[in-house]
């Protein structure tokens, strides 16, 4: 077996040698390179037909040869009539010039070992395709071997046949004389042609109206080759020795029979004895019957049976067969439109290329790509025609795999990309593009993409006009993800933040925010935080449909997993930005909403995150101060007392401070009453430690005051001292603090100052009698909050309280009130004031008691807030977008959710857009739908 397989192999090989060296011996190489072995076809299938291109201009054809060893079992006199009839036929089609009829590119060239000349490209021979694959290469291409003939395939196919029949018959006055299989030829684009012209017969009176065609009698001793095929002969021919047009409409008779039964003729003819076969075929015609041809379609059933009638006269003759109904099929009508579209001119053209993509969805791929889209394709060189076509070709590019889109309409598309005149037509063709963009992008290969298609992008953008900047904004986020990052970053982006900055239209505008934030998922964190949320501050405009643009895009990036903004961001930048916004006139209800409840999710945030940092280093302070414990347990007592003194003023001013932020009425009477036992039971001891303090503090006094300084907290432990020791030194050891006391009147405000810069000025009335605080303690308080200022209100107190028994009342916003001391005066900070010796202060001593300890500082920032500071601060909300404890649930025009879960830019609501002077197109609205949901 494998002896044998070798031999064969080695049989193959010698074959294509020979051949190959045939071909190499005919002038025809001088000018084309021989390719590969593809089909077969003329009378007998003797021409061997082989790919090639000509090597001036690289055009492709096919080459046609006759190996003259096939005929080396003939006599010598029989060699040259089959070289003649071959001839006779080459150079006949060589002279008929017509689209049906198959078109020579080089004229037969003989050498001694074979016959050549070349065609226009060749996919195969009609034969070949219906199965007759004689002379063909031993390992017959699949394309040949699957191929499968469409319905559209045929009737086109037939229709051309019978044009190609009437252009001879009716202009060149000529009868074909062997129409068969064979010598139908399919080529590269699956049109069909007549070759082989081997015994056509001219008239021989052409210029009279009735033609005479002479005929030969059959001689049946000539060789197969210089006789044409038996089988598709009509009757007439060997019976009466005669012929007409008639006999070539019978040939395409028994064609279209073979046609439809996988390429067999209708009679077989016994060669050996010619005469009496077709005897028997003619009584056999007489008597045929519609049962004969069921293989036939039935619209075309009675039209064959008419070309094969026995009398010529009845035959249809080719230019009626052409206007048959069987050929007035959609697809069919379509094919011969594009055969003929070289005639019509520009408006015709472009009403058939609007209707096209109705048709082409009918037709099968392999007809589309072989017939039509190079009729297309040839289109481009027409700069009006463009706008009209590309929509057809792009249609066929969704059918087409990668590779046959790179192949054969990638390379065509390229002029198309860059073209930019007429300005019209190159509008037209940016549109068409752009909609089709994912298809760009996805089939394309990344080097044609930077090269080619972001180009036309960038384009898009810069467009003067709007429609076509809305559409580029509107579907760059399709496909976003299929651009790589570095063109994204460096030509994308800046072109849509110039869009949105340069344009007069408010519809621009807002897609370009509305894109911005649909494509900030395919943008790193850093990149967003430094260049994108900086951009929004630039924007001018204020219209409500803008700042929800702004507020989406900073809510989208906050909300992000990927993303997110930093508390310093937060609290530097966006917070900054987002409230004076928030104020706009022009927001509704609804749109104010959205504002404050994205505010307020930033702020929990915030919180959460500086307050887990302070925790944090609260905790570590706590260790270190445990730490520091223990070393003091071995320092001088005069060490231990003077800590101890600082932390006795820093529970004073921490428990003072959480009395002003509870506005003196959230401690209710039963607490005022535990504060009055607490203040009672103040020990000696404690008292001496207090004078100690108070020693301390005028020594502090004498040193230079520290000036706040910004960014660089002051720990207030040593330049604070417990009030109510000052109180207790006769009211003028209040300069011993070395604080500043700004005098405070009815329009006082918080100023900026960092806290340990705390400045406060106590004015208490004390009946001297009765020496108690039932008349309560009235304090101006000044305190500065970097970056913060807020007005008092001179009408009221903002911070009020009744004077109850053993219970502060403290009054911020009036002017101070010393009834018992009117004389007295607070000096500024660091005069030197004579100390007086107080008076009896024990009424004081109520101020403090051993139930209620002394709170730090420190320990002070741990409480938890009170209620009334609660109600300041915003609930906490979960990051993400679809948290359900965001609160009010707004819409940009009162509709759907804000807060609803996912980008906010895919679900956007309408925005009300007050009367402006921009101009808005018509999607603005429709984009801003995307934009929150």
């Amino acid at each position: 077996m494998e002896s044998m397989l070798n031999k064969l192999k080695s049989t193959v090989t010698k074959v294509t040698a020979d051949v190959t060296s045939a071909v190499m011996g005919n002038p025809v190489t001088r000018e084309f390179d021989v390719g590969r072995h593809i089909a077969s076809g003329g009378n007998g299938l003797a021409w061997k037909i082989f790919n090639g291109t000509k090597k001036s201009t690289k055009q492709e054809v096919a080459v046609f040869v006759f190996d003259k060893k096939l005929i080396d079992k003939y006599q010598k006199f029989e060699k040259d009539q089959i070289i003649d009839s071959l001839k006779r036929g080459v150079q006949q089609l060589t002279r008929l010039r017509h689209p049906r009829l198959l078109t020579v590119q080089h004229p037969l060239e003989e050498s001694r070992d074979c016959l050549a000349f070349c065609t226009e490209p060749v996919f195969a021979s009609l034969a070949n395709v219906l199965g007759n694959w004689e002379n063909l290469p031993s390992s017959i291409s699949p394309d040949i071997k699957d191929y499968k003939l469409y319905d559209v395939e045929t009737k086109y196919g037939l229709l051309q046949v019978s044009e190609g029949l009437s252009f001879l018959h009716s202009s060149v006055k000529m009868v074909h004389g062997n129409v068969t299989p064979e010598n139908i030829i399919l080529n590269k684009s699956g049109a069909w042609k007549i070759m082989g012209f081997d015994f056509c017969v001219s008239s021989s009176n052409p210029s009279e109206q009735e033609p005479k065609f002479p005929c030969k009698e059959w001689d049946p001793n000539l060789p197969s080759l210089c006789l044409p095929n038996p089988e598709y002969l009509a009757p007439e021919y060997i019976l009466s020795v005669s012929c007409e047009t008639a006999s070539d409409m019978y040939s395409l008779g028994t064609v279209i029979y073979a046609v439809f039964n996988k390429g067999k003729p209708i009679f077989e003819v016994n060669k050996q004895d010619i005469y009496k076969s077709f005897s028997r075929q003619l009584d056999q015609l007489s008597r045929l019957g519609s049962s004969s041809l069921t293989s036939i379609p039935e619209e075309v059933r009675e039209h064959v049976k008419l070309l094969l009638n026995v009398t010529p006269t009845v035959r249809p003759d080719a230019d009626q067969m052409t206007k048959i109904p069987f050929f007035d099929d959609v697809g069919a009508v379509t094919l011969q439109y594009f055969d003929t579209l070289f005639q019509r001119d520009n408006l015709q053209k472009s009403q058939f290329f609007k209707g096209l993509p109705k048709v082409l969805p009918k037709l099968p791929k392999r007809v589309i790509v072989q017939r039509i889209l190079p009729c297309l394709t040839s289109e481009f060189v027409n700069p009006d025609m463009v706008p009209f076509v590309l929509p057809n070709v792009l249609l066929i590019a969704e059918e087409c795999t990668k590779e046959e889109y790179v192949r054969l309409i990638l390379p065509e598309l390229g002029p198309v990309f860059k073209q930019q005149e007429p300005v019209q037509a190159s509008n037209m063709i940016l549109l068409i593009f752009l909609q089709k963009m994912d298809l760009l992008l996805t089939k394309t290969p990344p080097d044609e993409i930077k090269n080619s298609v972001l180009p036309m992008v960038y384009r898009a953008l810069e467009a003067p006009s709007i429609q076509i900047q809305e559409l580029c904004l509107n579907i760059i986020p399709t496909f976003a993800n299929l651009i790589d990052y570095p063109s994204m970053k460096n030509a994308l982006i800046p072109r849509i933040k110039n869009a949105c900055l340069q344009t007069s239209s408010l519809a621009v505008r807002v897609n370009s925010l509305v894109c911005l934030g649909k494509i900030l998922e395919y943008l790193d964190k850093w990149f967003v935080l430094d260049d994108i949320l900086p951009f929004l501050q630039q924007i001018p405009s204020k219209e409500p449909a803008v700042l929800m643009g702004i507020l989406g895009i900073y809510k989208c990036t906050f909300t992000h997993k990927k993303l997110g903004i930093t508390k310093e961001q937060l609290a530097g930048k966006v917070l900054p930005h987002l409230i004076p916004l928030s104020i706009e006139n022009n927001l509704n209800l609804n749109q104010f909403s959205s504002f404050i409840a994205v505010i307020k999710e930033m702020l929990s945030r915030l919180e959460s995150e500086h307050r887990t940092k302070l925790e944090q280093l609260h905790m570590m302070q706590e260790q270190q101060r445990s730490l520091d414990i223990g070393n003091q347990m071995s320092t001088p007592e005069e060490t231990n007392v003077a800590h101890t003194g600082s932390q006795q003023i820093d529970k004073v001013f921490n428990h003072i401070g959480a009395d002003l932020l509870t506005g003196g009425e959230s401690e209710n009477k039963e607490d005022g009453l535990q504060n009055k036992q607490k203040r009672a039971s103040l020990t000696l001891e404690e008292k001496q430690k207090l004078a100690k303090e108070q020693e301390q503090a005028q020594k502090l006094k004498s040193q230079q005051p520290l000036k706040p300084q910004v960014h660089t907290p002051i720990a207030p432990i040593k330049q604070t001292k417990d009030l109510t020791d000052t109180l207790m030194d006769n009211m003028t050891s209040l300069s011993s603090l070395s604080l500043s006391t700004p005098k405070l009147s009815a329009s006082s405000t918080f100023t900026s100052v960092p806290s340990t810069g705390l400045s406060m000025m106590f004015s208490t009335p004390i009946d001297n009698t009765k020496r108690n605080l039932t008349n309560g303690l009235n304090a101006n308080m000044g305190f500065q909050t970097s970056g913060f200022n807020m007005p008092v209100n001179p009408n009221h107190n903002f911070f009020s309280g009744t004077n109850t028994a053993g219970v502060t009342t403290m009054t911020l916003g009036a002017a101070p009130t010393l009834s018992n001391y009117s004389s007295l005066s607070v000096p500024p900070a660091g005069a030197k004031q004579a100390q007086q010796r107080p008076p009896d202060m024990s009424a004081l001593n109520n101020l403090f008691g051993p139930q209620k300890p002394k709170v730090s500082m420190n320990q002070l920032s741990q409480q938890k807030p009170n209620q009334w500071l609660n109600q300041f601060v915003p609930p906490q909300v979960s990051p993400g977008l679809g948290s359900t404890a965001m609160g009010t649930q707004v819409n940009v025009m009162g509709q759907a959710a804000f807060g609803m879960q996912g980008n906010p830019f895919f679900n956007p609501p309408n925005f009300a857009q007050p009367p402006t002077t921009m101009t808005s197109g018509s999607s603005a609205s429709n984009d801003l739908k995307d934009l929150f949901g």
